[in-house]
């Protein structure tokens, strides 16, 4: 059972997305809170997965996650947002969210999204995080230096990176590449050491930076939290 819990400052919001992922046989959702309240309830509750609101009127998102990052062993935390260019956003990611979700998601994409979370995958729409970079050039436009990192991976390399960036946690990237998840984890380190980035989700960004996932600016399994 993968135990979530939803930050939201609307309490619209958040019975909605309880209703909704309850309907699934594998996730529950544990608790809901505003943001005042959501470091004790993620404290007390230990989820797999929290699904955090980034602007809130008494405590926004952002310091919601680096308390959370604090944590022994901290959940997988996705961003809650109206707008695909939402300022914070790359602030949150660069941050250790792992990734974000507008909350007009369709339904029956909210589940599938949560469980790429709790496998460790990465959530983040190709169309949405195209317009973050072209939103916001002093955070995230193509560095020459860090794009040409990418050039120090190897053909392998590169293939679990596309695939990291669609959102596929070690186990799926293995059953499509034909590859253990060890050996796929021992890829990712690397990944993640040659590329100088902290997580998956900087890893994914660079990706999209150095125009690994094409141009249509469609991934549909990314779409669909594969």
């Amino acid at each position: 059972m993968i135990r979530v819990v939803v930050v939201d400052d609307e309490a619209l919001v958040r019975s909605g997305f309880q209703m909704i992922l309850n309907a699934s046989a594998d996730i529950e959702v544990v608790a809901t809170a505003e943001g005042a309240q959501a470091a004790d309830v993620i404290r007390r509750e230990r989820p797999d997965v929290v699904l955090l609101d980034i602007r809130m009127p008494d405590v926004d998102g952002l310091t919601v996650l680096r308390k959370i990052q604090e944590l022994a062993a901290p959940p997988h935390v996705a961003m809650l947002t109206t707008f695909d260019t939402d300022e914070y956003i790359l602030t949150a990611l660069r941050s250790g969210a792992a990734g974000f979700l507008l909350k007009d998601t369709e339904p029956e994409q909210l589940a599938q999204l949560v469980r790429t979370l709790a496998a460790g995958g990465v959530v983040m729409s190709p169309k949405a995080s195209r317009a973050l970079l072209r939103g916001h050039p002093g955070a995230g436009a193509p560095q020459d230096a860090e794009v040409a990192r990418v050039n120090l991976l190897s053909d392998r390399e590169r293939a679990v990176l596309v695939l990291v960036a669609e959102g596929l946690s070690n186990a799926e990237i293995g059953t499509r590449i034909h590859l253990s998840a060890g050996t796929v984890k021992d890829h990712v380190s690397s990944i993640l050491n040659k590329l100088r980035v902290a997580g998956r989700v900087q890893a994914a960004l660079l990706a999209e930076r150095a125009g690994l996932l094409g141009r249509n600016g469609d991934n549909p399994s990314r779409d669909n939290g594969r």
